[in-house]
């Protein structure tokens, strides 16, 4: 596992996309969450803080793409937080999607901590960066790719509020290239947030005070190219930029 984490990090860091890594070894689902989990080691030996993680796999659509019935998820750390800049230049094949993302002020232990851990809720985006040839690979690649996570960037936060039903906004330079629904996260983006302490749980992992949990995207996401500005908008939430 050490030696396929190796070379996703090794593929991130040189900006160079590989072959999945399915194609020379088996790997089932716990052994590509092991790998992840080994990517993230790697990070944090140079220095990163985990601050969070990510959703994926949160609409049925694509679920029913990659053939599977449940959520996926990565590992946020704070050097993916962007603050207004971002040089698409360090990725291979960036692509940005809008989110909802929560705040928690309270440790999450089990499903049952959620509710009265929310602080706050945002509008954000995630920027995504597989390091697969042709951002294509398996459930078992894409875990080990930690989801594919490369960046996000978050608008306000604002007090807890429902969100189910949240219109979305994806804008490049002015010109709306996505737009939906928060109702596209698992039909209620607090179902997501359920699902990354179920997760967390079963991998002895506790969702802390301060993390941030990305509830997963309401739309496709859209390549995102060099000198743009991005707003993502979100209906009550206000909204998040970033230029690259």
């Amino acid at each position: 596992m050490n030696r396929l984490a190796q070379r996703l990090d090794e593929a991130a860091l040189s900006r160079t996309a590989i072959a999945k890594l399915t194609e020379e070894t088996a790997l089932d689902v716990p052994a590509a969450y092991q790998v992840q989990r080994e990517v993230i080691a790697r990070r944090e030996a140079r220095g990163e803080k985990l601050i969070g993680v990510k959703m994926g796999f949160t609409s049925r659509a694509k679920m029913i793409q990659m053939g599977v019935d449940d959520v996926i998820w990565g590992l946020l750390t704070d050097a993916m937080l962007i603050e207004s800049h971002l040089d698409t230049g360090t990725l291979i094949h960036p692509r940005v999607e809008p989110e909802i993302a929560f705040l928690l002020e309270r440790p999450v232990r089990s499903p049952a901590d959620v509710g009265a851990a929310v602080g706050g809720v945002a509008v954000g985006y995630e920027v995504l960066d597989s390091r697969f040839a042709g951002f294509s690979f398996t459930l078992e690649d894409v875990i080990a790719d930690n989801a594919s996570a490369s960046g996000f960037g978050l608008g306000p936060w604002h007090t807890p509020r429902a969100v189910a039903n949240v219109g979305l906004t994806l804008e490049i330079d002015g010109r709306t290239v996505a737009s939906g629904s928060s109702a596209a996260i698992l039909g209620d983006p607090m179902r997501s947030l359920h699902a990354a302490a179920r997760l967390a749980h079963a991998a002895g992992i506790e969702l802390e005070a301060g993390w941030i949990v990305l509830a997963g995207a309401a739309t496709a996401a859209v390549p995102l190219p060099p000198g743009a500005h991005v707003r993502v908008s979100g209906q009550g939430l206000g909204h998040a930029e970033v230029t690259t």
